[in-house]
Order: structure tokens, then sequence, then C-alpha cells
């Protein structure tokens, strides 16, 4: 990188200015949150009941105010918003549009203050001159740690032409998809005679967002081919009936029964060839002879007639309702597609009433290279409607209209450092509660889950599920990782991660899709959720970046260890020329934190792995150099999967409160 780049890097690393928390004398009726002030001043209000005239107008807009030093005896001026503290008066700070100037670098010069004479240098206020206090600083103490500074360098990219988020019109988009789920249930149920595969409408949405070019964050709906692949995969192999592994050999004797007297009522109901309508009775008539024939037919003897019986009959019954399948497959896409033009209309509708519209989208040319930084937005926020929130034990129930959602409080907490963080829009916190429950109803309706006081027992989603602590700690500390590649607001260790619903993550850190970030270098963590096409785009998009970037680059991938048969993607990554290492975890070796973590109690949060997991290092020269996944270091992330080592973490950090390592270590691979 030139020298110039290189300043670019460091002036937009800091743009995000500080958020301010006072709103202190919040309702829990309202919708902003009560959030304590960094800091506070110390002493008298030095001008009393006329700070408007003791001071310059501006001064006072942006947040400044004078108090009275006892210990100094003299004046000293204290920002309220920011809790810097000066002991001489501020100087005017330019205004700017953080949307088209983010960095300020258009604006004029600030006028100089009529009250100062003589330019005086300007020197931060201290406890005193001659004494040297460390000053402390917050660290929210939970499963994470958002203190680690992002190592990652990327292309600026252009802002976001969606809509920022607004409870009206997600209610509305929420309302819709949920009842799209309820007809792709309907449909299998009327049509097929079977229950809808269990999350393959979550795997649609994944798969379709992959292809998607169309203007809802949520719904598809301009793809091609417009019939999904991975749908009607799902819907045909559940047809006749969906199998299982039974645990006794009555079980196995039941299945066998069942799935031929099923493929002898499509092949009898169906418009089906005269050659397998042919196949298919013979089969079935021959299996149901040998039902009542045999006598203490075994275990394996009944799943190998069953398994027969399958290659059979299988490609006549697909055959016969391949029509019927697509069909299912075109009318959902076909409804999302109208839905998120009925969401956009409404969109349209809020806007115009605040005097605005959605702005077309935008291009820049990949020229300038960045730190990471959360998505922007090319409109200014519309007024927000009021979210009410309520304590509830050690939960937080948000509440718009009639619809509550729950998040522990300790989350809750967590959103308030990641939003103070990532959002420059907001330094009051009035929006922030709206936006916190936007972002819940999203990924709610998008699992299909609907948490409630009354709802807390819910079963494994393992599209959220993430990775242990100490795994987290050991990658950052070995090999510089500072970065999450597929995480939400709720789930992510880093306060820096790519998330699937850019626009209502971004006030909480997220860098939107990884698909859509142009990485230059840094070190990331890549554990997609189970869709095979959105496995195999990754996988491309990975060698992409990396035969393109000359800067240390490195991804360390955590995938299912499926095999028979093996996913393609896994099979393009495990033969990539950028592969280093690869280790593979033991299935019932190791866990993973709950999808749900946000809502569940402490007990319930570890889920033992039923599968391997394979690890892999994709580096290039320069990444492989800075971060090579030596023997050692790679044992040690093994030992950091050992189930039990998050509870002896949690143990010992008790003792020991002090986070050891992480942010010194980060700081020393940002700087190498």
């Amino acid at each position: 990188m030139n020298e110039d780049t290189s300043g670019k890097v460091s002036e937009d690393r800091n743009m995000w200015p500080p958020v301010d928390l006072s709103t202190g004398n919040s309702t829990p009726s309202q919708h902003n949150v009560p959030m304590p002030i960094p800091s506070t001043p110390q002493g008298t209000p030095g001008n009393a009941g006329s700070a408007e005239f003791d001071m310059p107008y501006e001064l006072v807009q942006q947040g400044w105010r004078k108090f009275w030093s006892k210990r100094e005896n003299r004046p000293y001026f204290w920002n309220r918003l920011t809790g810097e503290s000066l002991w001489e008066m501020p100087t005017l700070k330019p205004q700017f549009d953080p949307i088209t100037d983010p960095l300020g670098i258009c604006a004029p010069p600030p006028p100089v203050m009529p009250v100062q004479t003589t330019p005086i240098p300007m020197t931060k206020r201290r406890m005193s001159e001659e004494l040297n206090i460390p000053v402390k600083k917050f660290i929210l103490a939970g499963p994470w740690d958002l203190d680690v500074q992002t190592n990652v360098i990327i292309f600026e990219r252009p802002p976001s032409s969606y809509m920022h988020s607004h409870p009206e019109i997600e209610a509305y988009r929420c309302s819709l998809l949920a009842k799209l789920r309820q007809c792709y249930e309907e449909l299998c149920h009327s049509r097929e005679s079977i229950d809808a595969p269990k999350d393959s409408f979550n795997r649609w949405l994944m798969e379709r967002k992959v292809i998607d070019t169309g203007y809802d964050p949520l719904l598809p709906s301009s793809c091609f081919p417009e019939i999904s692949q991975s749908m009607y995969k799902e819907i045909i192999n559940d047809i006749p009936i969906k199998l299982v592994q039974p645990k006794f050999t009555g079980d196995a004797r039941k299945q066998l029964s069942r799935y031929a007297e099923a493929s002898k009522k499509i092949i009898e109901s169906r418009d089906a060839g005269s050659e397998s309508r042919k196949v298919v009775k013979w089969n079935v008539d021959e299996t149901f002879q040998w039902l009542r024939k045999t006598v203490g037919a075994t275990y394996d003897d009944f799943q190998d007639r069953l398994a027969h019986l399958r290659q059979q009959c299988q490609p006549h019954l697909t055959a016969t309702v391949r029509t019927s399948v697509e069909g299912i497959c075109l009318k959902i896409y076909n409804l999302s597609c109208e839905y998120a033009k009925k969401v956009r209309e409404k969109t349209n509708i809020i806007l115009k009433e605040h005097n605005m519209e959605l702005p077309p989208v935008m291009t820049i040319p990949h020229t300038r290279k960045v730190w990471c930084y959360p998505i922007q937005f090319s409109i200014p926020c519309p007024r927000l409607p009021v979210v009410e929130y309520f304590p509830d034990r050690d939960q937080m129930q948000i509440k718009y209209q009639n619809d509550t959602l729950m998040i522990n409080n300790i989350y809750l907490q967590k959103l308030e450092h990641l939003y103070r963080h990532s959002c420059f829009d907001d330094k009051k916190f009035e929006q922030f509660i709206p936006r916190v429950w936007v972002m819940l109803k999203r990924y709610a309706t998008f699992l299909g889950v609907y948490p409630t006081a009354k709802n807390a027992s819910l079963d494994v989603h393992d599209t959220q599920a993430s990775l242990p602590v100490t795994v987290f700690e050991c990658l950052n500390r070995m090999f510089g990782v500072t970065f999450e590649c597929f995480a939400s607001p709720l789930n992510c260790y880093f306060k820096q991660y790519c998330s699937a619903f850019g626009d209502c993550d971004a006030y909480f850190g997220s860098r939107g899709p990884f698909l859509q970030l142009k990485a230059v270098s840094g070190s990331f963590e890549v554990n997609p959720p189970f869709c095979e096409e959105l496995w195999d785009a990754t996988v491309t998009h990975m060698e992409h970046l990396l035969s393109e970037s000359p800067e240390p680059l490195s991804f360390i991938v955590l995938m299912p260890d499926y095999r028979d048969p093996t996913p393609s993607a896994l099979v393009r990554i495990e033969n990539s020329q950028f592969k280093r290492k690869q280790v593979t975890v033991p299935a019932y070796e190791h866990e993973f934190r709950h999808g749900l973590q946000h809502i569940l109690t402490r007990s319930e949060l570890n889920v033992r792995s039923v599968h391997g997991t394979v690890i892999i290092w994709l580096q290039n020269t320069a990444g492989n150099q800075r971060w090579e996944p030596t023997d050692d270091k790679v044992q040690a992330l093994l030992e950091a999967f050992r189930p039990g080592r998050e509870r002896e973490r949690d143990r010992q950090e008790l003792l020991s409160p002090t986070r050891q390592g992480s942010t010194s270590d980060t700081k020393e691979a940002v700087v190498h």
C-alpha cells in the first residue's frame, strides 16, 4: 500500500464520531433507553442559569457546558455528549454532512472565536497536572470481546440504497413472509401429502439471496432461474414419505410398509406413464407379498428391502410429480415478488410523508482502500414510531403495537455497546429501541420462531449457532482473527462482522453480506450456515479475493464434516490451491453456542455437535507468512474446542476478571 493510501486508511478508520448515551431522565414507556454517561463533571456549574449567554450558542448546541473546579480554583469546560473536558474554551467544530462528507474534509475552516484575543494551546483537563493516574476503560463482560480492533482493509463501497429500519415497514414485511411460509407448508400438504421439509424455507431464502438482485433485503424478488433447485430437491427427497433412521425392528417394518402404500397411491392418483405405473405397481406388490410371507426378519432385512424398493420406484415417482413440485417452487417465488412489491409501495408512502424518496443504486469505483466500516445509508432516517419496553426479571420485553419480543438484559447491553461504536446518526439513542425491535423481529421471522415469555424452550437452529468463546479467543490470539464473515448482532464475538441483513444490522456493526465485501487484507473466521448454494458462492468469493490481493489475507473456514455424499463446496475447498492446513474435530467432542442464546438461560447455551467439523486454512502467500498455521497453534485451537473449556474459562474469569492478551495481541497484529 502506498503512502497516500495508508493515510486515507487511517482517516477512515476514525471516521465514526463517539455516540452520546445521556438519556438519564427517560422511562421504560418511552422509545429511548436510559444510558449512563461515561464520565460526569465535577463541581458546580460555573455559569448556572446563564450558559447560553456566557458561551457561544454553537458550543452549547454541540454539548459544551462551563463548570467550576474547586480543586484547581478555575473554570473548565465539559461536553455532555462525548464526556470530554478541557481547561480552555474549545474551538468551534465545523458542521458537515456525514453522508456526502463523512470525514469533514470539505467543510470550511472554523471561524475565529471572538472571546479569544490570542491563540491559546488547548489542553485536556486532568485530575491534576502532576498526577499520572491511568484512565479506567469500560469493558462489557459477556461471551464476546468488543474491544478487539479490526485488521481488515476493504475497498470503499457506495452507501446502501435501502431505507432505514422502520418498525411499521418491518412489521408489514414480516407478516407477509410469515404468510408466505404458511402458504409453502399448505402447498406441500395439499399437493404432495407431506409436511414441508424442516428448515427448507429458510434454506430457500438463503439460496435465493445468493443470486437475488432485487430491492428487498429479505424477500427474494429478482432471481434467475425462478425455480429453486434447493427447494425442489428437498421436496422430492420427502416424496412419497419422509424417511428417518428407525430405532427398532418394528419401526423399520412400519416404514417399509408406509413407503410402499404411499408409492402406490401416487402412481394411481397421478397422470403417470404406463411404464412407470407398471414398474411401481409390480415392486409394491412384491414388497407386500414379502412382508406377508417373511417371519422373523431382522432390522437389516427391512432396511435392505426399503433401499431396493426406493431404488426401483424413486425415479418413476420423481418423473410423475416433477411438474407439481416445480409448480410449488414457482408459486412461492412469484408470491415473494408480489409481496416485495407491496413492501416497496408502503415504503414509498412513508418516505413521501417525510418528503423523501428511495435513492437510485450508487456505484463507486473500487480504487480507495479503507478500514472496514459499517454500512452507511444514502438517505436520512424518517421519524420512527414509539416502541415500548418493559423489564421482566433478567429479560426485557420490547413491544410495538401488539407484537412483543424478548431479549436477555446482558444482550441488550451488548447491543447498546455495538450501537455506540457503529451508529453515528443517533447520538442520544432516541432510535435505539425501535431499531432493536426491527432487528429482533427480522431474525425471529427468518428463523420461523416467535419467542415469548412462555416459550423459551426452542430447538437448535444451526443457521445462528456460533463458536465457543474459547475458540474465538484462540483464533484471535494465534491467527490474528478480528472479523466474522457470517454472524449477527446477537451472536457476534467481535464488533466487526458480516451478516445477512445489512439494512437492520448496520447500526450494530454489520458490514453487510460477506459476498459483497471487497476485502484486501485481514484475518477472517468463516462459519457459513448450512446451504450448499451459499457454500459454493462463499468458496468462489474467497478464492477470488485471495487471487486478487497481494496483501496478507487469511480465511479460517469451519464446515460440517458431511460425507456420503460430500458437498461440492467441501470438495472444492479441500482441493484449493490456497489451502495451507486441514484438521477435523470429531463428532461429540466439541460444542457450539445455541443459535437463540439471546433469549435462553445459561444452562441451555452449549450444544454438543453431532457431526464432525472440518477446519481449513485458506491463505495467500503473504497471509501464510503472517498467520502460518503451525502445529502448536493448531493444537491450541483443537484444545480450545474441547467440551467444558468455556466453563473452565468462566470460572477462571471469576477469580481473575481481567481478560488476558486478546486486545493487546490484536493491536500487535494490526501494527505488524
